[in-house]
């Protein structure tokens, strides 16, 4: 059995996208920004705007491996694939993550698992 742990990041940033899109995009008035609509027009610059970043962080997937830059800077930053960055991300977390423990009720409940199943062989 092979297992990639570059994948396993390329997923992980694909299953956050799917969780956005499954919460659902609301459409009131002040997300959408009528009001600055109104005010610079159509045709106007918005993404410099307060209301824009402050909504940015939350109604936008913050992709940590896709690069959304326009091809010539990610050309002229070395134009990695994705399975590069992906793996050079993968080899980041193993080498620095420090996993937070199980609370101890939790890891009674897996022990007890295990004594079972292993009773049944």
């Amino acid at each position: 059995m092979t297992f990639s742990f570059g994948q396993l990041v390329i997923d992980d940033e694909i299953a956050a996208m799917v969780k956005r899109v499954v919460c659902g995009v609301d459409f009131d008035d002040e997300l959408m920004g009528v009001d600055l609509i109104k005010e610079i027009g159509i045709g106007g610059h918005f993404l410099a705007e307060r209301h824009v970043l402050d909504h940015l962080a939350t109604e936008q997937i913050q992709a940590t491996i896709i690069d959304r830059r326009v091809r010539e800077d990610w050309q002229a930053d070395g134009a990695r694939s994705l399975r590069q960055v992906a793996n050079e991300k993968a080899k980041t977390i193993l080498e620095t993550h420090t996993p937070d423990p199980l609370p101890d009720d939790m890891v009674k409940e897996l022990k007890r698992i295990v004594k079972k199943a292993e009773g049944h062989h």
